[in-house]
């Protein structure tokens, strides 16, 4: 498609989007009315939302339009299946240049509708306004499906910790463009479009979390606050967690160890929770540590010990401590 978001227009530019979705049962009014309207058979609607901001959170040289949109997508549903929930319904806010070209805007949508379709959920309408710099504020939603949510602040000394999916890649993915680069390709993509275990979470409540989070600002950060809402220790042990020989490789070759990606490197978007120690687990369950009671000792341990690099991402402050 040819021209600008300007020459096309406010109203041309919402017709081009929404004519771009998909749909599913939980939707019975979507875009195109004053507001959209999802069955929430729960009676309960889980609630998340994010903003992505250009030159902070993505760049245009090292990512597509249909890439933010994945990843834009991905880390707000990643936080409805952290509490337990099944993803169902997705809105935009979207501030674009007019002389932006159309075609960034609908790849976009693209990269959101896909990115829906893979959680099972369904992109139901936004808004679009003229900005100077672009930015893409998400809101998901979510149905427990009769479960109770999955908090923060359930974790019991005795537990297990346990994560699913991907630790470290995207921070090893980031390291790589950080220097121009532009493989491994796994590692590049991993940071371009994060893949969060959609299905662990509502899993995990079945099979009795008592605690659960996206890992959004590094495995530490991100337990920190599990620790913190539960009022206990949880101390990670090193040799359970899984460092392909990739991530090794590139460590070496720019000069970092990866256990610091793995431990503090977010928005991978896997899920990490904790569960009773008699609970039997599935595979794509990694046990990686265990919770305490607290101590004098920071409330996220490594290997029994004070983590002494850098913790994580605090939006304000940049890296936090552990």
């Amino acid at each position: 498609m040819k021209g600008t978001v300007g020459e096309l227009g406010e109203f041309g530019l919402i017709r081009e989007l929404t004519s771009r979705l998909t749909t599913t049962p939980a939707v019975r009014i979507g875009p195109g009315d004053d507001a959209a309207v999802v069955a929430a058979p729960d009676r309960r609607v889980v609630a998340s939302t994010d903003i992505l901001v250009e030159g902070r959170h993505f760049r245009r040289d090292w990512s597509t339009a249909y890439d933010v949109g994945r990843k834009a997508a991905a880390q707000n549903l990643a936080d409805i299946a952290a509490m337990g929930a099944v993803p169902t319904a997705l809105l935009l806010g979207l501030v674009v240049p007019a002389e932006l070209p159309v075609t960034w805007p609908t790849e976009l949508m693209d990269g959101l509708r896909d990115e829906c379709q893979v959680a099972g959920a369904a992109v139901v309408g936004g808004d679009v306004v003229r900005g100077d710099t672009i930015t893409v504020a998400i809101t998901a939603l979510g149905d427990l499906r009769n479960q109770e949510p999955v908090t923060r602040g359930g974790a019991r000394p005795g537990d297990l910790v346990a994560v699913t999916g991907w630790l470290g890649w995207s921070a090893a993915g980031y390291a790589v463009l950080s220097r121009g680069f532009r493989s491994p390709r796994a590692f590049v993509e991993a940071h371009r479009r994060p893949e969060p275990p959609y299905h662990a979470g509502p899993a995990a409540a079945g099979l009795g979390a008592t605690a659960m989070c996206d890992v959004s600002d590094g495995l530490i950060a991100d337990l920190g606050h599990i620790a913190e809402a539960s009022k206990v220790r949880i101390d990670i042990r090193s040799g359970q967690v899984d460092i392909p020989s990739q991530m090794h490789d590139i460590g070496q070759a720019v000069g970092v160890d990866p256990m610091q990606w793995v431990l503090t490197g977010g928005e991978d978007h896997a899920i990490v929770a904790t569960f009773p120690p008699d609970v039997k687990l599935p595979a794509r369950w990694k046990v990686i540590g265990e919770v305490l009671h607290p101590s004098a000792l920071p409330q996220v341990t490594v290997d029994g010990a004070p983590w002494t690099s850098q913790g994580g991402w605090d939006h304000f402050g940049g890296e936090i401590e552990s």
